[in-house]
């Protein structure tokens, strides 16, 4: 039986600090363009159509929502994005050390 990924442990919320904190340090550009890409579909699926609409039609608009995307409903809208990418990234070696936070998300 294969050991259980600590990351499936984690809140969306605490996926996305991880995920975006880990982009931020490398300068991994792919990904928050990605982001960015996934937020209006997020948003939308969460129920805020307003805000998806106004981010399709402005870049700055969805620059300043890239915090909604750690917030409940949007945060778990996108976990299969994050756990996909820092899965990817721990697949890549170097970063088992990774320091998982398993307490509960903020508030």
């Amino acid at each position: 039986m294969s050991e259980a990924d600590p990351l499936d442990q984690l809140s969306s919320e605490q996926l996305y600090d991880l995920a975006v904190r880990h982009a931020v340090e490398r300068v991994d550009v792919r990904f928050l363009w990605e982001l960015l890409e996934l937020l209006p579909a997020a948003e939308a699926a969460a129920g805020e159509l307003d805000e998806a609409e106004a981010d399709v039609m402005t870049l700055l608009g969805h620059i300043d929502d890239l915090t909604d995307a750690g917030r409940a409903p949007i945060a778990g809208a996108l976990r299969p994005f994050y756990l996909e990418y820092l899965r990817r990234r721990r697949a890549r070696g170097g970063d088992e050390a990774w320091p998982i936070d398993t307490r509960p998300a903020r508030s």
